[in-house]
């Protein structure tokens, strides 16, 4: 099932056109990453995809019915960008408090929920501004998963962040995926694109699937030819 479809995106600041023929299909249960190099346009792309930018051209569907205004968006998708969003000043408690408006679905989430596997339920207490890069990104994950919603997008979950880090990202997105999640990643490491069932390469402002088994120079020839 088409759990989200872009059609002939379309998207300019000014008059830079950063996107201008942009067609991403995503199932359920699936993972698909965007790769491209930097100024590509991954990022107005997720933000779009996200509800946070209003596209130029195009529409985005989800489960087949268009997306109009803001509604749809707030409740399949849950985006998690490059940088922090947590409040640094806040506790973790805190700034779940501010996502989750339903005080007894957190407290199930910490308890047995996905919460509780990312171990954010360790975190509680702790203050949001002395967390590890690996930390914030798991609660960061955690918020944006605060109303269960089918579609995960993140922005290079990896950044920044130690390999044991990266390799507990990948296996939560690997669970969120297994439970019939629909994950959309921008990335430049391509171990992530183990995680993914179809990639889409964006280059001078247009998508297109190439196999997801490339990798090194033949990866690299896909995204800047």
């Amino acid at each position: 099932m088409e759990r989200l479809q872009a059609v002939n995106i379309a998207s300019s600041y000014g008059r830079k056109k950063v996107l201008c023929d942009v067609s991403i299909t995503a199932d359920a249960g699936q993972c698909v990453g965007i790769v491209g190099t930097n100024g590509c346009g991954k990022s107005t792309l997720l933000n779009i995809l996200s509800g946070l930018r209003k596209a130029d051209e195009g529409d985005i569907y989800f489960d087949g019915t268009r997306a109009q205004g803001r509604q749809p968006f707030v409740r399949f998708v849950g985006y998690v960008p490059q940088e922090s969003n947590l409040i640094p000043e806040l506790c973790v408690m805190d700034n779940l408090r501010l996502w989750y408006q339903d005080a007894g679905m957190l407290q199930q989430s910490l308890e047995q929920g996905f919460l509780r596997v990312l171990g954010v339920d360790r975190m509680c207490r702790m203050r949001a501004g002395k967390l590890s890069g690996g930390m914030k990104k798991r609660v960061s994950i955690g918020c944006a998963l605060a109303g269960n919603p089918p579609v995960l997008i993140l922005d290079e979950p990896d950044a920044a962040l130690d390999l044991p880090g990266k390799a507990d990202i990948r296996r939560y997105l690997g669970m969120y995926k297994q439970m019939g999640g629909t994950i959309l990643l921008a990335t430049h490491d391509e171990i992530d694109l183990e995680l993914c069932d179809r990639v889409y390469a964006l280059n001078r402002g247009r998508s297109k699937e190439i196999d997801r088994a490339l990798r090194g120079e033949e990866l690299l020839n896909e995204i800047k030819e």
